[in-house]
C-alpha cells in the first residue's frame, strides 16, 4: 500500500487526469439522462471538455487553467448552458490556485469568481420561486463551497510555506553548526600551536643555552657541566610532559590513558619558571605586590605564558650578560604584569612583523592570548635600551 501511495506521489498528473477523465464520463452521462436536445448536449459536452482539461492540468499550469474556467463560466453565461457536473472542475482550480499561491492577481482572481459564481447562475437560471430573498439565500447557500474552496487552499499553502521555512531554518541552523564547529576546531589548533611555540621556545632554548655553557666548562669545571646536563635533562622531561598533554588533546582517550596529564600553568609555577631561568644563567628579579588570591584558570595560563615568553626574548635576543625583571602587581580589579630587561633590545618592528626565526609568532601568540581575557598589551623597546612587555589582565571572581 505504502508503494501505491508513494507512485500516486510521483505521478500527480496521471492522478489529475484519471478524475479528469471521470469527471467527463459524469458529465456525459448527465447530458444524456437530462434528455437536452442534440445542440445542447454537444453545447454541454463542449463545456465539460476544457474543464475537465482544467482538472488534469491543474496542478501544471494553475494560472492558465483558472483563466481557463473563468472563459468557460462566461461562455456558459453567454450561450445559456446550464451548470452541470463538469461546472465542479471550478472548485478543484480555485482550490488549486489558492493552495499553489504564485502571482498575486492569481489567489484573487479565484476568490472573485468563487464569489460571484453563484449568483450569477442564480440571476441566469434561478432555481426557487421563492421570490428575492430565496434566490439570495440560495446564492449565498451555494458560494459557501467556493469559499471553503479557497480558504482550504489558502490554508494549505500557509501550512507548506511554514514547513518550507522550518525546513529552510532547520538547514540554516545545521550549516551554522557545521561552520561553529569548523570555527572552534580552528581556534582550538591555533590555541595548541601557541602553548607548543611556548613550550618549544622557552624549554629548547634553555637546553640550548645549557648545552653550550656544558661543552665550555666541560673540561676546567666537571661539577658544573654535571649540573648543565641535569638541568638539560630536567628541562626536556618538562617539555616532554607538556608536549604529550598538548598533543594529547589531538587524540581521543590518549591523555586520559596514558595518566601523563599535566595541569596547565599558573601564576604560581612563575617563581619556578623564573628559577630554571636563573640556572639558565639569566639574573632576574622577581617581585609580587598586593595580595595574591585565586585567579580564573585563563588569566593564570595567559600570565605565566607572557613571563615565559618575554624571558625567552631576553634571552635570545638580549645579547650578553643581559638581565631581566619580572614584577606581578594584584590590583582590585586586575593583575598587572612588567617585564623588562636592559639588553641590546629589537627593534618594535620585528617583534611586530615576525622574522625568520618566528619571534613575531610569539608577540602575536601574547597578544591573542591577552585579547581572549578581555586584557590589554603594550611591548616596545625600552628608553636607553632593552625591551619592555607590560600587560593588565582583567580578573573577574574565581568560582
Amino acid at each position: 500500500m505504502q508503494r501505491f501511495y508513494e507512485f500516486l506521489r510521483r505521478h500527480p498528473t496521471g492522478v489529475d487526469s484519471f478524475w479528469a477523465v471521470l469527471l467527463f464520463g459524469i458529465s456525459l452521462l448527465w447530458a444524456v439522462q437530462e434528455n437536452l436536445g442534440v445542440e445542447r448536449r454537444l453545447v454541454a459536452m463542449a463545456v465539460a471538455v476544457p474543464l475537465s482539461l482544467a482538472v488534469a492540468l491543474r496542478r501544471r499550469a494553475p494560472e492558465r487553467m483558472l483563466l481557463l474556467v473563468a472563459a468557460v463560466g462566461v461562455a456558459q453565461l453567454v450561450l445559456g448552458v446550464p451548470p452541470g457536473p463538469a461546472d465542479f472542475a471550478m472548485l478543484v482550480v480555485i482550490y488549486t490556485v489558492a493552495a499553489r499561491g504564485g502571482p498575486r492577481w492569481a489567489p484573487r482572481l479565484a476568490l472573485v469568481g468563487g464569489l460571484l459564481a453563484a449568483p450569477l447562475s442564480q440571476l441566469r437560471w434561478p432555481m426557487t420561486e421563492e421570490g428575492i430573498a430565496g434566490r439570495v439565500f440560495l446564492a449565498v447557500v451555494l458560494t459557501v463551497p467556493f469559499v471553503l474552496a479557497w480558504v482550504l487552499g489558502d490554508s494549505m499553502r500557509t501550512r507548506s510555506a511554514y514547513f518550507a521555512q522550518l525546513e529552510e531554518r532547520a538547514t540554516r541552523l545545521e550549516k551554522e553548526r557545521e561552520a561553529q564547529a569548523k570555527v572552534a576546531v580552528a581556534a582550538e589548533r591555533a590555541r595548541i600551536a601557541r602553548e607548543l611555540h611556548d613550550v618549544v621556545a622557552h624549554n629548547v632554548s634553555v637546553m640550548v643555552v645549557q648545552a653550550d655553557g656544558a661543552a665550555y666548562v666541560l673540561d676546567a669545571a666537571p661539577d658544573q657541566a654535571k649540573q648543565a646536563l641535569e638541568t638539560i635533562s630536567t628541562t626536556g622531561r618538562q617539555a616532554l610532559a607538556e608536549m604529550r598533554r598538548l598533543l594529547g588533546v589531538l587524540r581521543t582517550g590518549d591523555a586520559k590513558e596514558s595518566g601523563e596529564y599535566v595541569p596547565q600553568p599558573d601564576v604560581g609555577q612563575i617563581e619556578d619558571l623564573i628559577e630554571n631561568v636563573r640556572a639558565a644563567g639569566l639574573a632576574v628579579d622577581f617581585k609580587i605586590e598586593g595580595t595574591p588570591r585565586p585567579l580564573p584558570s585563563g588569566v593564570e595560563l595567559t600570565a605565566y605564558r607572557i613571563v615565559q615568553e618575554a624571558l625567552t626574548n631576553s634571552r635570545k635576543h638580549g645579547g650578553p650578560d643581559v638581565g631581566a625583571s619580572v614584577r606581578l602587581v594584584y590590583f582590585d580589579d586586575g593583575l598587572g604584569l612588567l617585564v623588562e630587561d636592559d639588553g641590546r633590545g629589537a627593534a618594535h618592528e620585528l617583534y611586530e612583523d615576525g622574522g625568520a626565526d618566528g619571534r613575531g609568532h610569539g608577540m602575536i601568540g601574547m597578544r591573542e592570548r591577552v585579547g581572549m581575557v578581555g586584557g590589554t598589551l603594550d611591548a616596545g623597546p625600552r628608553p636607553g635600551g632593552g625591551f619592555r612587555i607590560s600587560a593588565l589582565l582583567p580578573l573577574k571572581a574565581a568560582h
